[in-house]
């Protein structure tokens, strides 16, 4: 490795050589050089926690939060990276899936408890959990299913049109949910320009978890969210290259014709494939929205968060939106609580553009993404 970059260019060696010096600065930062803010104001090294060795707890919370989002993260970004890394099919509508999937499992959940809007987590049962996202799941999926087989068959590799078609779809259906969801929100919640509301967990999972490994307690809802990613990132492993259908859809986005040629009715394995990513998006929702809330707005946040782990992990690459959800997380938690302050917030606020710093440096040295293949 040593001896490749030495015959790098000093064009090429010199970026590189920043972006990793950036890197290790930032790792040093969080583990050693941070200092805790212990007055009214502070210099660059403050920060509301200190470093990780002064506060182990801080870095422990910090990094399962990061990992958790991206479990997360994962479940609504596999669902993009279906459809749009591995399809090729330009799905901008994927954040107004994502509202849709939210609202219905919402409306579900309060229809089967009656609890209205003051639900708590432990009036929930299990399965007043599971059928509300397996509701939306269905209804979404099929939802996709129709969008795709009216507006986005007949243009396949045309991505202007799919992208204009879909940004369409995304207005209309954003615009019906302001004016039919949800009817069970009191005044006053309001979040993104829109009425918030939230779903409960399952009452099993309001406790706290001890973690002898770091001696910290961290909240079961969140476990079962990581848990959650990775079961869907088995299952999506499994059935994209264990089976046959995953594999005819692998080797239809390859070749179409030559796989149509062979007798398989690609168009409906490409249904199918465009079921399951809106299902995964759905999912994602009825996830979020158990452990934070869903609010109108929330679509375009959504799907540019999708967008930015499918740049920066690759396209049509499953590993890659592993990496990318990783990635995401680890940055976005970490620069809330780790970003220097003087008293207040100063700095905090810029922590979401430090995502995009990620997402610039890997397309500066891998414009593929992480895993994503050349061309």
């Amino acid at each position: 490795m040593t001896e490749r970059l030495r015959q790098l260019p000093l064009s090429q060696a010199l970026p590189l050589g920043i972006a990793g010096a950036a890197v290790l600065f930032a790792l040093l930062y969080v583990i050693v050089i941070a200092d805790p803010l212990t007055g009214a104001t502070g210099n660059w090294r403050t920060t509301n926690v200190g470093s990780a060795i002064d506060n182990p707890g801080a870095f422990a919370y910090t990094l399962l939060d990061a990992v958790t989002f991206a479990g997360l993260l994962f479940i609504v970004a596999s669902g993009f990276s279906l459809i749009f890394g591995l399809m090729r099919v330009v799905n901008m509508a994927h954040g107004s899936l994502y509202l849709l999937g939210g609202y219905v499992a919402y409306e579900i959940q309060q229809e089967m408890t009656g609890q209205g809007f003051s639900l708590q987590p432990a009036e929930v049962t299990t399965w007043e959990w599971v059928l509300p996202l397996l509701v939306a799941m269905g209804t979404i999926a099929l939802f996709g299913v129709v969008i795709q087989q009216l507006l986005l068959r007949w243009n396949q590799g045309q991505d202007l049109r799919q992208a204009l078609i879909t940004i369409a779809v995304s207005v209309i259906v954003a615009d019906q949910v302001i004016a039919h969801f949800p009817r069970h929100v009191p005044e006053g919640s309001q979040q993104f320009g829109g009425n918030a509301v939230s779903l409960g967990w399952p009452g099993w999972t309001n406790r706290l978890v001890d973690l002898q490994i770091w001696g910290v307690q961290y909240s079961l809802a969140r476990l079962t969210m990581l848990a959650l990613g990775v079961a869907v990132g088995v299952a999506l492993w499994l059935w994209l290259y264990q089976t046959k259908t995953g594999m005819v859809i692998r080797a239809g986005v390859d070749d179409r014709q030559m796989t149509s040629a062979l007798g398989i009715n690609i168009q409906v394995f490409f249904a199918i494939a465009f079921a399951v990513g809106a299902a995964l998006v759905a999912m994602g929702a009825v996830v979020q929205s158990s452990q934070g809330n869903i609010s109108q707005g929330q679509d375009g946040v959504w799907l540019l968060n999708s967008l930015v782990v499918v740049i920066i992990g690759g396209m049509g690459s499953l590993l890659g939106a592993v990496a990318g959800s990783l990635l995401f997380g680890l940055v976005s938690a970490f620069s809330v609580t780790y970003l220097p302050v003087a008293g207040s917030d100063c700095c905090t606020q810029y922590s979401p553009v430090l995502t995009f710093v990620l997402m610039a440096l890997v397309l500066a040295f891998r414009p593929q993404g992480l895993f994503g293949r050349a061309g």
